[in-house]
């Protein structure tokens, strides 16, 4: 899966890379280049500012899947909410330390370790919350990646009126940071080639999604402020099929969203009822590299849509093409400009959660627009590309 194509370039492929997605299209080698300086997020497109706040969780009642010496398995959440606060200290992406160990762990080099702990965000850290009957969104991220790399996407949900819970999935990324200075690295990757792993993962991640929304009403303050009966969740790669591992499992979340995931979680043979979106790259048109949205979307019985991002990479959907500059490496994530992406990724999970969590009509998810014609509503609309 993870292509060596040259130095600098591999790394960030390797960075972009997930062993729990299809094999994705190879791509030229890059070019180091002289990186851009730090890079400031996308700003947050709702009209509420945003909050952010860290929570470390432990489930004492099942050990660490990956750690054999942890006999409970800790989790890192980090929750993005609207508030009133505009002014004070902009959340720090992640820590240099984090930085240091996630390059370290992609193979990235030629660039200060911690680069990407300049990275700069919107949210106003540990403001106070604001709002009554928010809808909630679980966002997990994909393989190696901590769910950091979600922080555009997050950011936007919140200034919208969402309460988003990032979980950090430990020992299945790169780096997690846990309580008392410690760091969790990727056990995981030594047996993403083994049978069944994609099946162990996301049925593990289910289990910590259901954990956290037990949890959250004790653990933080402004949890009383969620809409407990409007939740929702969505993933990138092997985050996006925890989400319909989720949905299957914990009755609680509503709606789901697969971000260029393969699949793995079986569907009931009745079908399955509750809304579910596919949005991803060319690789996932119908007959395409990956097979697993073919076999699923004839057992979604519910409301549901395949989107294909014309132009689009398997990380189009994270903020690593945003990110790509300030690593001095070019070509960055498919032929989709990394702007471009962080919009339309936006702007169809929004309206895809607006609709089920809010009831809100979006007409945009009804039928292609003029104004976002990368978009190919699939599987009659799209071919292989």
């Amino acid at each position: 899966m993870r292509q060596l194509l040259a130095v600098a370039a591999a790394g960030l492929t390797v960075l972009a890379a997930s062993a729990c997605t299809a094999p994705a299209p190879p791509r030229p080698a890059g070019a180091a280049a002289t990186p851009t300086g730090p890079v400031t997020l996308p700003a947050p497109t709702g009209p509420h500012p945003v909050g952010t706040t860290v929570l470390y969780l432990k489930d004492t009642s099942r050990p660490d899947p990956w750690n054999l010496d942890a006999d409970a398995r800790e989790l890192k959440v980090t929750l993005w909410y609207p508030t009133e606060q505009r002014d004070g200290q902009r959340a720090p992406y992640m820590t240099p330390k984090e930085s240091e160990l996630l390059l370290k762990g992609s193979k990235i080099v030629g660039v200060p370790y911690d680069t990407l702990s300049k990275t700069r965000t919107h949210a106003v850290k540990d403001a106070a919350p604001s709002g009554r009957g928010l809808p909630l969104v679980v966002l997990s991220p994909g393989f190696t990646k901590p769910v950091s790399t979600l922080t555009s996407l997050a950011e936007d949900l919140a200034s919208r009126g969402y309460v988003v819970v990032g979980i950090d999935h430990p020992y299945e990324s790169y780096v997690t940071a846990l309580p008392d200075g410690r760091f969790a690295e990727c056990i995981a990757c030594d047996s993403d080639s083994d049978p069944g792993f994609g099946t162990g993962v996301v049925q593990g991640r289910a289990a910590d999604v259901s954990f956290v929304l037990d949890r959250l009403p004790s653990e933080w303050d402004g949890s009383g402020r969620i809409d407990r009966s409007r939740i929702a969740m969505a993933g990138q790669s092997i985050g996006g099929a925890s989400a319909m591992a989720t949905l299957i499992k914990d009755s609680r979340v509503r709606a789901g969203i697969d971000m260029d995931g393969t699949t793995y979680a079986r569907i009931p043979k009745g079908g399955f009822t509750r809304p579910f979106m596919f949005i991803g790259s060319p690789q996932h048109v119908p007959g395409g590299r990956d097979i697993s949205w073919d076999r699923d979307w004839k057992l979604l019985t519910g409301w549901k849509r395949w989107l294909v991002l014309t132009g689009a990479d398997h990380q189009s959907s994270t903020d690593l093409p945003l990110l790509a500059g300030a690593l001095g490496i070019t070509p960055a994530y498919g032929a989709l400009d990394a702007k471009r992406a962080a919009e339309l990724t936006r702007t169809y999970v929004a309206a895809f959660l607006d609709r089920h969590l809010k009831s809100q009509p979006q007409p945009l998810l009804d039928e292609p627009s003029a104004d976002h014609p990368e978009v190919k509503f699939c599987p009659e609309a799209c071919g292989r590309s």
